[in-house]
């Protein structure tokens, strides 16, 4: 009888367990992107006034660059966004605090998995993903702050993304330029040198975080 009693209590125990994990488990589907309609106005990227500063760190310091838009439009409806995609050149990332000959070749070579075929894995493996894309899902503004919510693709991965962003109209010409946010690299499978991942690695990882700011601009 002890027995039985206590194999319900496991099992009970285990199903309230399984339920409070369940019920806290936060939800990271991509939306579906929003389409542009029939009425709105198309404005095209202008790929070289826009740019990504990314930043990324460890403990022993941190290092900072840029990726370009290959290819971009955003369309407008009542001066408001109601669908827009653009498209990441992988292969345009660029290393800004090391000068040329002092690590900046080997750090750019090494975040686009140029080197060992081993390694190209190590973080975006620009031969196998040349590109990424971002596709617009909604935009909220509210109390006078925009927010630009959509679905970021990178290596083969589709995330949703959130960030505030200041967006301006002035004639044929859009600019959308977000604050600064951070993603979490390992979501898209960019592992390397993650403490998240791997274990005994001392001081010798990099941060998950990754800070961004987008800037585009756009024309008629």
């Amino acid at each position: 009888m002890k027995k039985i009693v206590m194999s319900s209590l496991l099992v009970t125990a285990l199903f309230l367990t399984v339920s409070c994990k369940n019920e806290t488990k936060e939800t990271t589907e991509p939306a579906e992107a929003a389409a542009a309609s029939e009425t709105g106005s198309a404005y095209k990227v202008d790929t070289q006034n826009s740019v990504i500063e990314w930043v990324g760190s460890k403990p022993a310091g941190k290092h900072n660059g840029t990726l370009s838009l290959s290819s971009g439009e955003i369309s407008l409806n009542n001066g408001k966004v109601e669908s827009g995609k653009f498209t990441i050149d992988m292969n345009t990332i660029t290393v800004l605090d090391l000068a040329a000959g002092d690590g900046k070749e080997d750090l750019e070579g090494h975040l686009k998995g140029l080197g060992k075929e081993e390694d190209a894995d190590h973080f975006f493996n620009t031969k196998k993903f040349p590109e990424g894309t971002f596709e617009i899902t909604s935009v909220v503004t509210e109390n006078g702050s925009t927010t630009v919510n959509g679905n970021l693709t990178l290596k083969g991965i589709t995330k949703p993304v959130s960030f505030k962003a200041t967006l301006l109209v002035d004639g044929d010409q859009l600019t959308l330029t977000s604050d600064s946010f951070t993603i979490n690299r390992t979501e898209w499978g960019v592992n390397y040198a993650s403490k998240s991942i791997f274990d005994n690695l001392k001081d010798k990882f990099v941060n998950d975080d990754i800070e961004l700011k987008v800037s585009v601009t756009a024309t008629k």
